[in-house]
């Protein structure tokens, strides 16, 4: 295929669902999963008040609990189509498939051959999610390969406007030692497999990530394109904070950086909630990873003095939708919320 037939659609274009997990166990919110539980009925909810919810159960037994929990929460179970498979974890953003347009517009799945972010063993079951997914919504399914190699990519390290340009991490992509995806990959390769698969032609490289990404610098929890124009990005007021300079680099970036029409991109910047720790970690936390689904946003929010300030500012990038925040503050315990948790399927 040639690289200009396919685009990677911006996440406002019009979607038939978004895809999710329900947890089956707790390893990943340790001491949290029955609220936990509850925490993804309440997302489910929102989502499926707007449009389909494709929920991966690991098995029948789950399902019938799931239904019964979302019954008892007023969730039309119309607006649910379960995909029985059982997962490592729950995070759709990067196990799933990432779907794209191909020549003929319609939906193609691609498989980046997930493999626990570089960093966990236990990860072989979640890279059959993309098949299963695939199956489900009767999608051909793509291998990522690049010089005869299975390249690995994350959702969560990507971010498109549709029209060409994408942003990532230098952090999660590029690093030397640390979570290496694809060892020897440069700048150059990975704007090739950018170009193949997802039709890019310009890429937008950003710094470091945010201080507790388990991810090792995924750009959800950075920046985000909110129009084709327009980019969100997420700025730290404390000088002391160790995100301060990582963000104030990318910042600095993003104003030096330009579209796939040469054109500077508008910036607006997103305060940081205040620290969070659990325990001995310090947690991801971060109003960038919200979810744009059609005519509605959803927002995590962390009883933080910011929920507000964020929340008006997202509410003013997206004057055409409503503007949902959902507490995330048990969520996070997991290192991701909103988008880590979500993929969305375009119509």
């Amino acid at each position: 295929m040639k690289v200009s037939e396919r685009r990677f659609p911006a996440e406002w274009e019009q979607q038939q669902g978004v895809l999710l997990c329900f947890p089956h166990n707790g390893n990943d919110w340790p001491g949290k999963y029955d609220t936990i539980q509850w925490a993804l009925v309440e997302f489910i909810k929102k989502i499926s008040a707007f449009e389909k919810v494709f929920l991966v159960v690991a098995t029948p037994k789950l399902q019938s609990k799931v239904e019964d929990m979302l019954q008892r929460a007023r969730v039309n179970l119309a607006q649910i189509n379960f995909i029985e498979h059982k997962t490592n974890r729950s995070w759709m953003r990067d196990s799933g498939p990432i779907i794209v347009k191909n020549a003929s517009g319609q939906n193609e799945g691609l498989n980046f051959n997930f493999n626990g972010w570089a960093k966990y063993s236990n990860y072989k079951l979640d890279r059959e999610v993309p098949q299963k997914v695939a199956n489900a919504l009767n999608l051909s399914l793509t291998q990522a390969i690049y010089k005869g190699k299975p390249v690995v990519l994350e959702g969560g390290a990507l971010e498109t406007n549709g029209k060409g340009t994408l942003i990532t991490s230098e952090e999660c992509l590029l690093h030397p030692d640390i979570q290496v995806r694809n060892f020897g990959l440069t700048k150059a390769d990975y704007e090739i497999i950018f170009e193949e698969y997802f039709g890019i032609s310009h890429t937008i490289w950003l710094g470091d990530g945010i201080q507790g990404d388990d991810t090792h610098g995924h750009i959800d929890d950075l920046c985000r394109f909110v129009n084709e124009n327009t980019i969100v990005t997420v700025v730290e007021d404390n000088a002391d904070d160790a995100n301060y300079n990582v963000l104030q680099d990318n910042l600095y970036r993003l104003k030096n950086s330009k579209l796939q029409d040469g054109k500077s991109p508008n910036i607006v910047t997103l305060p940081m909630p205040k620290r969070l720790d659990f325990e001995d970690l310090r947690l991801p936390a971060s109003y960038a990873n919200f979810l744009i689904i059609n005519s509605c946003v959803l927002v995590p929010t962390f009883n933080d003095p910011n929920d507000r300030k964020a929340l008006t500012i997202l509410a003013n990038c997206f004057p055409n939708r409503e503007i949902i925040g959902i507490s995330a503050v048990d969520l996070i315990w997991g290192f991701g919320t909103l988008h880590c948790l979500s993929q969305q399927i375009p119509v």
